[in-house]
C-alpha cells in the first residue's frame, strides 16, 4: 500500500515585496534619473520615473522659494515610494478590491518632520478631503491617519529591516530553505491532461491532450476552441480505472510544422480485443482549418506489442538534430521479467529504450522512417538500429533544454524522469549509446545483484535520485529558460505524481553535478497578487513549456482518464519579474472558424474546500488503487 502524503504549508520567514500593479518588483533596464535609490531594484521603469519627476516639478512650481527649500527633499522621498519594492505595503494596495492610499505609510517620527516641513504641500499631493483637513490641524491627528499598523513597513523603517532587505529580489525562501513559488490557473475541467505543448509556429497556441484521445487548442487569451484539434477517442485504448497508464500518451510537432503541417502521436491500441500495442503515427493539419487535424491523414510509423498494461512509455520529442526520439517503457509488470536480462538491457528489443528515427523519408525495406547514420548500434548484429539509449524502465516526461537565453549553455540536452520500482525515482540526461542501468540498477542502487556487478554494465548514473519516502512516481519536467521569472533560469523543475511534490535541481557548472533546491507553494501573503494561488491538485501528470519558455504543470485531483478534474497551472516567482515590456511577444494571427470558450478560473484563493474535497478523493483513491493493482493495472510506480 502507499502512504498518501498531504502537503504541509510552511510559514514564511519574511513577507514579500510587491508593486502597485500587483506584480513583483524588477531591476529597471536603464538608469533612473529621479528616484535613483530604486534603480537597482524596485517598481519603476524609466517611464514611471519620468512621470513621478514631472509631478514633483509641477508641485515645486507652485511653492514659494522658502517652502521649496524647506520641503523639496522630503517631497521627493515621499513621491518616490511608488518605486519602492514594498510599494503595495506602503500604500495598502495588497488587496486589489480596496482603494490605494494616496500617501504612503509614514512612521510617526518621519511623519512629524514631514508635517512640519511639508504640511503646506499636502493639498497638491492629494484631493482626499480628510488628509487635507488633518494636515491643517495638529501633527498627531495627521500622522495617525498616515500611519501604518505594521511598523515594519512604514517609511523609513521599511529600509532598516534586515529581514525585509537582506534577500531582496531573490526567490523567497521559508525557514527551511524552501523556494516559495506561486501559481496561476490557466486551464481546467480536463480529463487526465497528459501533455501540453506548442506547435513552434509563432502563433503561441497551446495544445492540451487528454488521456482519452482528445487534443484541444488554447489561445493566448486563455480561451479554448470548441472543436478539438484531434479526436482519437474511438481509436485509443483506455479505461476509467484509477491509474491506468494506457491511452493517448505523446505528441510532437515536426520542427518545420509551420511549413509542412506534420505532427506525430503516440497512443495505446488493442487488436482483436486481446493484443495490446503502442502505436506511433504521423498526421497532418487540415488544409482548411489551422486548428484542426486532418482525421484521414494518419500514417502508422511504428507499432510495438505491449506484454502488460503498465509501463507504456509515451514521450515523443524532436531533438535539435531534427530526429524523432521515442521513449518506450520496459513492457510492464514488475522487475522487467522478460527474457534472461529483461527488455531494457536487451538491445534487440524496442521496449525499455530511447529510440531515434528520421521521419523525413522511408527506407527500401518498407519502413516508414529511416535510421540516422550516426545511431550508436548500427554495426551491432544483436541490436535494433533504432536504439539510441537503453536500460530504461519507464521514462515519464522528457524535455529538450532550449539553453540559456544569452550564453546558450545547456542547449539541446534531453532530461528525463525515469520511474522507479520499489525504492528510488531518478532524473537522467540522455546521451547517445547510454545504458541507464535498469534492471541492474534502480537509481544509484543495485536492483538485480547479478546484473549489477557485471563488469560490462558500464551504466550512466542519474543526475539525481530520491527515495520513496519523498515520492513514488517521478514526473519529468523542464529547465526553466523563460523571460518572466529571471531567478528561475537554469533550474530543472519537476515533480512526483504520487506525493504531489514539486522539486528543483540546480547545476554546479564547474563540476557538472546537480543539487536539489526544495520548492514549495508560497504562503497566503506571499501569493497575494490577484489571480495567484498557492495550492494545486495532488497528482502531477506532466510539465509543459510554452513558446516563450514559460513553465507549467498539469495535475488532477482524481487520476482517472474519465474524470474532469485536470487543471493546468503556470509557475510565477513572487519575488522578482522581468522589466515591463521585456517579455512581450508578437504572435502570428490565428484564424478561428468555430466558437471560443472563455476561460473561467475554478481554483479558489483559500484551499480549504479543495483540500477537504481532495482528501476525500484520496481515501477513495487508496482503496481503488489497491484493487487495481490486484488485477495488474498498477500505477507507473508499480504501487504494490
Amino acid at each position: 500500500t502507499a502512504v498518501l502524503m498531504l502537503l504541509v504549508s510552511v510559514q514564511s520567514a519574511s513577507a514579500h515585496p510587491q508593486c502597485l500593479d500587483f506584480e513583483p518588483p524588477f531591476k529597471p533596464p536603464w538608469h533612473l534619473e529621479f528616484c535613483t535609490q530604486y534603480e537597482q531594484f524596485g517598481c519603476c521603469d524609466q517611464k514611471t520615473d519620468n512621470m513621478i519627476a514631472e509631478r514633483y516639478w509641477d508641485i515645486i512650481d507652485q511653492l514659494e522659494v522658502a517652502g521649496y527649500e524647506l520641503c523639496a527633499d522630503m517631497l521627493k522621498e515621499v513621491l518616490c515610494q511608488e518605486c519602492s519594492p514594498y510599494a503595495a505595503h506602503l500604500y495598502d494596495a495588497e488587496d486589489p478590491y480596496t482603494p490605494v492610499r494616496e500617501l504612503p505609510g509614514l512612521c510617526f517620527g518621519y511623519c512629524s518632520e514631514f508635517h512640519a516641513k511639508c504640511g503646506h504641500v499636502v493639498k497638491y499631493l492629494t484631493e482626499n478631503q480628510r488628509l487635507q483637513e488633518t494636515s491643517a490641524r495638529d501633527v498627531f491627528t495627521f500622522c495617525s491617519v498616515v500611519d501604518l499598523s505594521d511598523q515594519d513597513y512604514c517609511y523609513p523603517n521599511v529600509l532598516k529591516s534586515p529581514d525585509l532587505n537582506s534577500h531582496l529580489g531573490q526567490v523567497a525562501e521559508d525557514r527551511g530553505g524552501c523556494l516559495q513559488l506561486c501559481l496561476t490557473e490557466v486551464a481546467n475541467n480536463l480529463r487526465n491532461p497528459v501533455l501540453m505543448l506548442h506547435s513552434g509556429d509563432d502563433t503561441h497556441r497551446m495544445f492540451i491532450a487528454e488521456q482519452v484521445g482528445f487534443v484541444w487548442v488554447y489561445l493566448r487569451d486563455g480561451s479554448r476552441l470548441e472543436q478539438p484539434f484531434l479526436d482519437l477517442s474511438g481509436e485509443v485504448m483506455t479505461t476509467p480505472w484509477l491509474g491506468d497508464e494506457r491511452g493517448f500518451l505523446g505528441m510532437a510537432f515536426h520542427p518545420e510544422y509551420r511549413g509542412n503541417g506534420r505532427f506525430f502521436i503516440y497512443y495505446s491500441i488493442q487488436v482483436n480485443s486481446k493484443l495490446e500495442k503502442i502505436r506511433v503515427s504521423e498526421m497532418k493539419v487540415s488544409a482548411h482549418d489551422m486548428n484542426m487535424a486532418d482525421p484521414y491523414s494518419e500514417r502508422v510509423i511504428l507499432e510495438i506489442e505491449e506484454p502488460a498494461a503498465n509501463h507504456n512509455g509515451g514521450q515523443l520529442l524532436f531533438g535539435l538534430d531534427g530526429y524523432l526520439y521515442i521513449f518506450t517503457g520496459d513492457g510492464g509488470k514488475a522487475g522487467d521479467p522478460f527474457g534472461k536480462y529483461g527488455n531494457a538491457q536487451n538491445k534487440s528489443a524496442l521496449l525499455g529504450k530511447v529510440l531515434r528515427i528520421n521521419v523525413d523519408g522511408s527506407d527500401s525495406s518498407g519502413k516508414q522512417y529511416r535510421i540516422p547514420p550516426d545511431n550508436p548500434f548500427l554495426g551491432d548484429p544483436d541490436a535494433r538500429p533504432e536504439v539510441y539509449a537503453y536500460g530504461v524502465r519507464n521514462m515519464w516526461r522528457c524535455s529538450v533544454d532550449r539553453g540559456d537565453l544569452v550564453s546558450r549553455y545547456g542547449r539541446g540536452r534531453i532530461f528525463c524522469g525515469d520511474v522507479g520500482q520499489n525504492r528510488y525515482e531518478e532524473i537522467d540526461i540522455i546521451v547517445k549509446g547510454g545504458n541507464y542501468g535498469w534492471r541492474a540498477k534502480e537509481g544509484f542502487e543495485c536492483y538485480d545483484m547479478k546484473l549489477c556487478h557485471n563488469s560490462s554494465l558500464n551504466d550512466i548514473l542519474p543526475i539525481f535520485a530520491y527515495s520513496h519516502h519523498v515520492g513514488k512516481s517521478v514526473t519529468g519536467g523542464y529547465v526553466y529558460r523563460g523571460c518572466e521569472s529571471p531567478n528561475l533560469n537554469g533550474l530543472y523543475i519537476f515533480g512526483d505524481f504520487m506525493s504531489g511534490r514539486i522539486m528543483a535541481l540546480e547545476e554546479d557548472k564547474s563540476t557538472g553535478s546537480w543539487k536539489e533546491r526544495s520548492v514549495c507553494m508560497g504562503d497566503t501573503k506571499t501569493c497575494s497578487f490577484p489571480g495567484l494561488i498557492n495550492h494545486h491538485h495532488k497528482f502531477i501528470i506532466s510539465f509543459a513549456e510554452d513558446e516563450a519558455g514559460e513553465l507549467y504543470f498539469l495535475a488532477t485531483a482524481y487520476p482517472s482518464a474519465m474524470s474532469p478534474f485536470g487543471t493546468v497551472f503556470k509557475f510565477m516567482d513572487p519575488s522578482r519579474r522581468a522589466p515591463p515590456g521585456k517579455c512581450k511577444q508578437k504572435p502570428l494571427p490565428v484564424k478561428v472558424r468555430g466558437k471560443k470558450i472563455p476561460f473561467v478560473p475554478r481554483e479558489r484563493k483559500s484551499p480549504q474546500f479543495t483540500f477537504g474535497f481532495v482528501s476525500l478523493l484520496l481515501l477513495i483513491t487508496l482503496y481503488l488503487v489497491f484493487m487495481s493493482c490486484v488485477y495488474q493495472t498498477c500505477l507507473r510506480s508499480d504501487f504494490v
